[in-house]
């Protein structure tokens, strides 16, 4: 083998994609010393994402000052890559983190998310991409609008920022005044649930009560999303009651589309497609990819089959390290994984195995390719 990428998701609770990835090479360069071994840290659009990219394509991260979940100073960042795009992780600025115990989803803002994004256009960044994961705000990226511009105002006809608890007072939304930079550049959401915005499967009832939300918040939380989507349909022309994942982060998903234009992604294909993953894997002998656990939600797009749809097209083969292998994963390989091995090499429970993962992974990696050595030439 001359080339293997390695592409692995990060296995949460144990090792992160980059110490995974660190692993795999290590082990692989035991026993092909002069390969190319090509590391792509995957990004989910939650924390860590932002270092995810810098690894895998240079560049550098940017800190400042910007408004926390309640509007009190923090120190938060976005990375800016070498091709004048930047990643903004909104858990720099709005993440349940912040908030520690005062969880009040209906009081947090989005608004310094909003400051992140605007200093990132206004120092050269043509592509902004938005990693949606781990929010404290349920305030449908309102805050995040007004600060790059976008007016909310009231019945009275006063400017205001919205809350969670105050979508219910937007009378009108005024875009005018959106910041020129934002408006010329390409946005692109990374989010990896299909939540609509409101319902019974939207970002309040679903999402609301890690946030601090009792069933009474979460039925006012629901209103008023319902209505900044209404709002948003006929001062903006753009239709997020009923958008898959729309519900992201607090309804932020929807907010990204009505307020920016932009495109929502799962975070492996935005991951993907920022890399140059197909140019990049059309000369590789093997990928390698894994997450902490393939189930049937990982049929749904996650890392391993998002990778895996892309190298079946390229007719590269795909071995999934994972830390445990559910049920019903034979579909799996129809879409393009050739073959799945777990590191649980005792077979142990999560609380014992994740204390080994390290030594596990590198044990079955070791495996993998003692195997591939042995059989040179026989196959």
């Amino acid at each position: 083998m001359k080339k293997i990428i390695l592409i692995p998701d990060s296995f949460k609770g144990t090792m992160s994609s980059q110490e995974i990835c660190a692993i795999m090479g290590e082990q692989i360069r035991k026993h092909l010393p002069d390969a190319e071994i090509v590391s792509i840290p995957v990004a989910d659009g939650g924390e860590g994402s932002v270092d995810a990219f810098l690894t895998a394509m240079g560049g550098e991260k940017v800190e400042l000052t910007v408004s926390g979940p309640y509007g009190e100073p923090v120190r938060a960042f976005y990375g800016r890559l070498p091709n004048e795009t930047a990643i903004v992780e909104m858990a720099a600025a709005a993440g349940l983190p912040l908030v520690g115990d005062n969880k009040q989803a209906d009081r947090t803002t989005t608004f310094g998310v909003g400051q992140l994004m605007a200093h990132a256009v206004r120092n050269g960044a043509k592509k902004l991409i938005v990693g949606l994961g781990g929010s404290a705000t349920n305030d449908g990226g309102t805050g995040a609008a007004a600060a790059l511009g976008v007016r909310f105002l009231n019945q009275a006809g006063e400017a205001f920022v919205p809350v969670g608890a105050t979508l219910k007072d937007i009378a009108r939304i005024d875009p005018a005044g959106l910041l020129p930079e934002i408006g010329i550049a390409e946005v692109v959401t990374m989010c990896d649930i299909d939540n609509p915005l409101c319902g019974p499967q939207g970002a309040a009832a679903v999402f609301g009560p890690q946030k601090g939300a009792d069933p009474a918040m979460v039925a006012r939380l629901d209103a008023g999303l319902a209505h900044l989507a209404d709002i948003a349909r006929r001062d903006l022309g753009r239709e997020i009651r009923d958008l898959p994942g729309a519900g992201a982060a607090g309804g932020m998903g929807g907010g990204m589309v009505a307020f920016f234009g932009s495109s929502l992604e799962m975070g492996i294909e935005a991951v993907l497609n920022q890399v140059s993953f197909d140019q990049l894997a059309a000369d590789a002998d093997l990928v390698l990819s894994g997450e902490g656990k393939i189930d049937s939600q990982s049929l749904r797009g996650k890392v391993v089959i998002g990778v895996a749809r892309r190298t079946r097209r390229l007719n590269v083969p795909l071995i999934a390290v994972v830390g445990d292998i559910g049920d019903r994963i034979e579909s799996a390989y129809e879409e393009g994984v050739s073959a799945i091995f777990s590191i649980n090499r005792v077979a142990v429970p999560f609380s014992e195995a994740r204390h080994r993962a390290q030594s596990d992974l590198a044990l079955t990696v070791d495996n993998l390719f003692r195997l591939f050595q042995g059989m040179k030439g026989r196959i």
